[in-house]
């Protein structure tokens, strides 16, 4: 593969030079993660700058309809939209179960959109371990706005937004009780809460729903990288295309204000600092799993089954043998 064409041609904003890119990024082969490696590093630094937005939210609260409305008027306004959809994976084939571009059909087939599916392959929070690369990737390619869609609330809010300039929690109108699910975490990390479906019978539930959260988030402690409202709790309808406005100009004011105050190349940097040393863990996990480390592995796991070692010593003896030193107390 000629890495410095693949590199050109993804500049120059070419859909299936970036598409081929990002099929190489998710490869686990060796030779392919050698040329992943190089094509990122020769993209990097062209100074071109999307606005990562990364969105969760409870099962069936409608997030790739949102997705496809919101993402239709943002290129009705003429900006380039990528969306990064990880889908649960299928445990016999290893591929995307859900397949997002028959979800987001009309998005599909619109030109300033790009729908890349990506199967979670059972990492941390059903986000794909090479989503951040294919952020740098998109970024590379000239798209202004980069959504990343998760499988589900759970862990994977956390890693979102460990890629993510601002992070939305897309919630369906119900009482309490859904309040009560909400785990606090999830609310801290949110930026902005939405709540779906305030269209119909439901848009007064909605409304109550929302101001719930609202007075949820006012109870939070106020974080240094919001200004004065912020977290704040919006009604959106993905289906009447009501409130997207809205909450794009909160988005786009929120992004602004922390890149004025410093807020905002600050959490690019922490984000940077988070993927190496996640690499790092990775990469130390990817040579537990080769041989020789994998036999001796196995063979003082056996040893831990049938009692003739303990964990905690069998784990220190690997770690002395191939890493050179005693394992931390």
């Amino acid at each position: 593969m000629d890495i410095a064409d693949l590199s050109e041609r993804i500049l120059k904003g070419e859909r299936r030079a970036l598409a081929r890119a990002i099929t190489l990024v998710e490869s686990g082969r060796a030779d392919h993660r050698a040329q992943a490696r190089e094509l990122i590093e020769g993209l990097r630094g062209q100074g071109r700058e999307a606005l990562r937005v990364g969105l969760s939210g409870t099962p069936g609260v409608g997030k790739s309809t949102f997705i496809e409305a919101f993402g239709m008027m943002l290129t009705a306004q003429g900006l380039k939209v990528a969306v990064l959809a990880v889908d649960p994976s299928s445990a016999r084939s290893g591929g995307s179960i859900l397949g997002d571009k028959t979800r987001m059909e009309r998005l599909s087939r619109d030109p300033g959109a790009f729908i890349r599916p990506s199967p979670s392959q059972s990492h941390l929070g059903g986000v794909a371990r090479r989503t951040r690369e294919a952020i740098d990737l998109c970024e590379a390619a000239g798209f202004d706005v980069i959504l990343i869609e998760t499988v589900g609330v759970g862990q994977s809010e956390t890693v979102v937004a460990e890629m993510s300039d601002l992070f939305l929690l897309l919630l369906a109108p119900a009482g309490g009780d859904e309040l009560q699910g909400v785990k606090r975490g999830i609310m801290e990390t949110a930026d902005i809460i939405l709540v779906n479906k305030a269209d119909g019978e439901l848009k007064s539930t909605a409304t109550r729903t929302c101001a719930d959260y609202a007075g949820a988030l006012r109870l939070l402690r106020k974080r240094p990288q919001d200004p004065e409202g912020y977290p704040k709790a919006l009604t959106v309808s993905a289906v009447e295309e009501h409130g997207l406005d809205r909450a794009w100009d909160e988005m786009t004011a929120l992004a602004e204000w922390r890149r004025e105050t410093g807020h905002f190349a600050g959490r690019r940097a922490e984000q940077a600092r988070f993927w190496f040393e996640a690499e790092v863990r990775e990469g130390l996990l990817a040579r537990l799993r080769r041989e020789p480390v994998k036999g001796a592995m196995a063979a003082l796991a056996q040893q831990v089954e049938a009692g003739e070692i303990s964990a905690a010593v069998a784990a220190e003896d690997l770690l002395e043998t191939y890493l050179g030193e005693s394992a931390p107390a």
